[in-house]
């Protein structure tokens, strides 16, 4: 088993502006591409769970399997066990855990599935490799990551160009890869994965509704979570070019004509039998 190594900084943080996205999170809206090789007996490891929702999600899916969560913060896990327990599941446990050094033999899970991390880590060939290791032959590696660049909105908005620009700076100075959906498969074939199905979904927020949610977590994000800070301790940018982009994203939420599309990359891996 590999040695645990320090990797890229969390970008985000778990400011209530980015856990009101986490918590939306679906296996529905964010694993669609993984739920039909899914059966009832599966044990499944899910990487950077978070706050749990998608974890939830997949034990229910396999009523007659076991569902592992696992995240590097503490912290966060515990917000994990109360969705857990409050939707009644025992085929769920949880664990802190770095992606590089996994406590698990080899070949223990039947899946191991990774949403929105691989963007977060300073090399993610050796975590995929370490998520081969502890996937049975035969079973899968799955993986799915938000790809900035490939993010599209209506209508024109200088301000969301400079959020763009200004993300992808923070996430890459602190050690990650913004656009991560498109470099899955690459990663994966240098990680040993030979039998990789790739794929790709999308999030669309087009409704009132939708816009409104959108639009005020990020503003709330560009201003107030790690992120913010990462992006004014960096010199990024400063409070005035934060509120500016904040703005930004509140005048899009309120154009009735709105929509924006954020384009994950997937990766389906079955480990060689």
């Amino acid at each position: 088993m590999p040695e645990p190594r320090e990797t890229a900084v969390y970008t985000h943080g778990h400011h209530e502006s980015v856990l009101r996205s986490h918590t939306w999170r679906t296996a529905a809206n964010s694993a669609a591409y993984l739920l039909p090789s899914l059966e009832p007996h599966m044990r499944i490891l899910d990487i950077g769970c978070g706050p749990g929702t998608i974890t939830a999600d997949l034990a229910e899916l396999v009523p007659g399997g076991q569902v592992t969560g696992v995240d590097r913060v503490p912290e966060i896990l515990e917000r994990a066990r109360a969705t857990a327990a409050g939707r009644g599941l025992a085929n769920i446990d949880f664990a802190v855990a770095d992606v590089h050094a996994l406590d698990y033999p080899d070949d223990t899970f039947c899946v191991v599935h990774a949403h929105q991390v691989l963007q977060h880590v300073g090399d993610p060939v050796p975590a995929l490799r370490e998520m081969k290791r502890v996937v049975r032959p035969g079973g899968i590696v799955a993986v799915r990551d938000a790809d900035y660049a490939a993010m599209a909105w209506y209508p024109a908005s200088a301000g969301l160009d400079a959020w763009l620009d200004l993300y992808r700076r923070v996430a890459r100075a602190n050690g990650g890869e913004p656009d991560a959906g498109r470099r899955l498969k690459a990663w994966a074939l240098r990680a040993g994965l030979t039998d990789v199905t790739a794929s790709s979904g999308t999030w669309t927020f087009a409704t009132p509704q939708e816009r409104a949610w959108w639009s005020g977590l990020w503003a709330d994000r560009t201003l107030a979570s790690t992120y913010a800070d990462r992006a004014r301790l960096g010199g990024h940018a400063d409070e005035e070019e934060l509120r500016a982009v904040a703005g930004a994203w509140r005048e899009w939420g309120e154009r009735e004509n709105g929509w924006f599309s954020v384009l994950h990359g997937e990766i389906l891996c079955r480990k060689e039998a």
